[in-house]
């Protein structure tokens, strides 16, 4: 009688929903590095069995956690973002990396929109004006409108594209920086972010994140932005000079920022909970469970292709 086929050994560095975990049970032998008391002991012991990272963005895999896989194949990262994951690594060893991109896509760009209006219309202080019985005794300061505005949008990739298109129904001017113009857009190119910062009322940031973007949005675009001018930034928060906006939301330099993402997630720096010119959002562009469905999915199509000998799904590296 033929023995049966062992399941692939697969580390995971932090949990998935439990409609994910459920089929990677039955599929995989699923080594849980969150639970571990001692992580590297737990690594070593592992090691020489593991052929495949399933990771999130914000845990990624880096330089240390690979060497440390003699065996590793494949990282699969659930989430668009692969910066915080090795691919120099990866690509001088051979292995393979795969993301979940265009199924959050709607998502995030829904949630640029919303982060707008919440900020400039104050949505947030509206309920709580409302809640605290504010009301009774007189109406609500007066907000900034949306529509006739100048937007600019900062990369314009597939979410920037679909953040166009949703803005695009709000009368709005739209601007874009990119490296290249697209041909297809009907909208204003900039090769210079602080020109566009300089150009626009509102600065939507939606790049990718990595060295080649750290800090972008500096000290210079955010005075190019000034006084009157909005940040909202839903891509990575290495993509903000976070001090360097601290400094002018705390100035009001900038009229103000709405952020889904900043620097040492989930512990943001508190001088952010003080300001009364910031919406803030838990790092949460693609949290609905229709899109956390489909990104869970995709990473499985994506180990199941690995380990059945076919074409991954979505290949970064």
């Amino acid at each position: 009688m033929t023995a049966p086929t062992p399941s692939p050994h697969v580390l995971m560095p932090g949990t998935y929903p439990e409609w994910d975990m459920a089929p990677l049970r039955s599929q995989y032998t699923l080594h849980r590095l969150w639970e571990a008391p001692d992580r590297q002991a737990f690594i070593a012991e592992h090691a020489p069995n593991i052929r495949a990272v399933a990771t999130r963005g914000e845990l990624g895999a880096n330089a240390e956690l690979i060497a440390a896989l003699p065996a590793l194949e494949l990282i699969a990262c659930y989430g668009v973002g692969t910066d915080g994951i090795d691919l120099a690594a990866c690509r001088a060893r051979g292995i393979r990396v795969t993301n979940t991109p265009d199924v959050l896509n709607g998502d995030v760009a829904d949630l640029a929109v919303g982060l707008t209006l919440a900020l400039q219309r104050r949505i947030p202080a509206g309920d709580a004006f409302v809640r605290s019985g504010a009301w009774a005794n007189g109406g609500m300061p007066l907000t900034t409108r949306v529509f006739g505005q100048r937007i600019g949008i900062s990369g314009f990739g597939r979410i920037g594209s679909a953040i166009a298109r949703r803005l695009s129904g709000f009368d709005v001017e739209l601007g874009y920086f990119s490296r290249t113009p697209k041909a297809d857009s009907p909208h204003l190119h900039f090769a210079s972010l602080t020109a566009m910062a300089d150009w626009c009322d509102v600065l939507i940031v939606i790049l990718p994140g990595g060295e080649a973007t750290r800090g972008i949005v500096n000290a210079e675009v955010l005075q190019a932005l000034g006084p009157a001018g909005w940040l909202v930034n839903v891509s990575r928060g290495t993509t903000v000079d976070e001090g360097a906006l601290l400094q002018a939301l705390e100035e009001k330099s900038i009229a103000g920022a709405a952020l889904d993402v900043f620097l040492n997630e989930p512990r943001i720096d508190p001088r952010f909970a003080a300001l009364d010119n910031v919406v803030l959002h838990p790092h949460h562009g693609s949290g609905t469970e229709q899109t956390r469905r489909a990104m869970g999915e995709l990473v499985r199509r994506n180990l199941q292709a690995h380990f059945g000998g076919l074409p991954l799904i979505t290949p970064v590296a």
